[in-house]
C-alpha cells in the first residue's frame, strides 16, 4: 500500500505552483475575448492558395475592416475572419471584393453577427453559471455526507470540493490566458462549456474518493487514525480514477490532434482540465482532509 498522505507536501507545492502561476497569468495577460462575449461577426471564408497574413492585410488595408483575429485551418482552407460587426450588406459588398482579388474559388462558409446586447448577456449568464455550479455542488456534497459527521464534519467535504474544483479550473484558465495572449485564442462560449465540463468530471472522481472514505470510517473508526483511512480509500480507488481518466485522455488526444479547427482549443481545455482533475482528487482533496482535520484537533487542544 502507498503511502500518499506521507507525500501530501509535495502535492500541496505542485499544485499551489500551478495555480499561482495560473492566477498571475489570468491577472497579467486577461482573456482575450471572443465575440460571443464582446459582440462583432465571425466570418468562415474558403480562400484557396493564399495565407492567413496575407488576408488579414486584405481585409484591413483594402477592405479598411478592422479584423481582432483570423485564423486559418489548412486542410479545408477555411479562414476565420473576428472583426467588429458587419451589416449584410457589407458582407456581400466584400465577397465581390475577395472573389475580384483571389478569384471565383473564394466561396462564404459560414456568416455570424453577436449584437452588444446579446454579448452582455452571454457573459452574464457564463459567471452565473460557473459560480452556481461552483457552490451548488459544493452545497450537494455537504448534504450528502451529513450522516459522516465524524470525525470529519460534513460540510468540510463541501468546502474541500469547492477549493478543488477552483484548483481545476484556474488552471486551464490560466494557460488559456497564455493562450490568448501570445496566439490569439479567444475565450468564447465553448472556452466557459468546456471548464463546466472539467468540473463535472472532476468532481466525479473526487466523490469516488470521497464516498469510499465514507464507507471506510464506519468500517475502520477506532482502529485506525484518519490519515490511515484515507490513506487506504485512496488506494483502493487510484486505480479506478486513473484508468477513467486515461481512457477520456486518449479520446480528446485524438479529437485534438485529428479534429476540427473549431474544437481545437476547446478540446485542449477539457484535456488539461481532466488531468489536473484527476489529480486533484486523488492527490489534493482527500489529503486536504488530513490536514483539516489535525488542524482542528490542535485548535481544540
Amino acid at each position: 500500500m502507498i503511502n500518499f498522505i506521507k507525500y501530501r507536501n509535495l502535492f500541496f507545492w505542485v499544485s499551489g505552483v500551478l495555480v499561482v502561476a495560473g492566477i498571475v497569468a489570468t491577472a497579467l495577460f486577461g482573456f482575450r475575448l471572443g465575440i460571443d462575449f464582446t459582440s462583432g461577426s465571425l466570418w468562415q471564408l474558403k480562400i484557396p492558395n493564399t495565407d492567413a497574413n496575407t488576408v488579414n492585410n486584405y481585409f484591413t488595408s483594402t477592405l479598411r475592416v478592422e479584423t481582432s483575429n483570423v485564423s486559418y485551418d489548412s486542410q479545408s482552407q477555411i479562414y476565420a475572419v473576428t472583426s467588429k460587426e458587419i451589416s449584410d450588406q457589407s458582407r456581400q459588398q466584400y465577397l465581390g471584393e475577395l472573389k475580384q482579388r483571389f478569384g471565383d474559388g473564394v466561396q462564404d462558409v459560414d456568416f455570424w453577427n453577436v449584437s452588444p446586447s446579446v454579448s452582455q448577456e452571454l457573459r452574464q449568464n457564463a459567471v452565473m453559471a460557473i459560480v452556481f455550479v461552483l457552490v451548488g455542488i459544493s452545497l450537494y456534497v455537504a448534504f450528502a455526507f451529513r450522516k459522516v459527521s465524524r470525525p470529519v464534519s460534513s460540510w468540510k467535504y463541501g468546502i474541500i470540493t469547492l477549493l478543488t474544483l477552483a484548483h481545476d479550473v484556474i488552471i486551464p484558465a490560466g494557460l488559456y490566458a497564455v493562450l490568448g495572449k501570445y496566439l490569439g485564442i479567444a475565450a468564447d462560449t465553448n472556452f466557459m462549456v468546456a471548464l463546466l465540463v472539467v468540473m463535472g468530471f472532476s468532481v466525479h472522481d473526487t466523490i469516488v474518493v470521497f464516498d469510499r472514505i465514507r464507507e471506510n470510517l464506519i468500517i475502520y473508526r477506532g482502529k485506525e487514525t484518519l490519515s490511515e483511512i484515507v490513506n487506504r480509500s485512496i488506494n483502493e480507488t487510484i486505480r479506478r480514477s486513473i484508468s477513467t481518466s486515461f481512457t477520456l485522455v486518449l479520446v480528446l488526444l485524438a479529437l485534438y490532434f485529428l479534429g476540427p479547427l473549431g474544437l481545437k482549443f476547446f478540446v485542449l481545455t477539457i484535456l488539461v482540465g481532466t488531468i489536473v482533475g484527476a489529480y486533484s482528487s486523488i492527490f489534493i482533496a482527500s489529503p486536504l482532509l488530513t490536514v483539516w482535520q489535525k488542524f482542528s484537533e490542535r485548535k481544540r487542544t
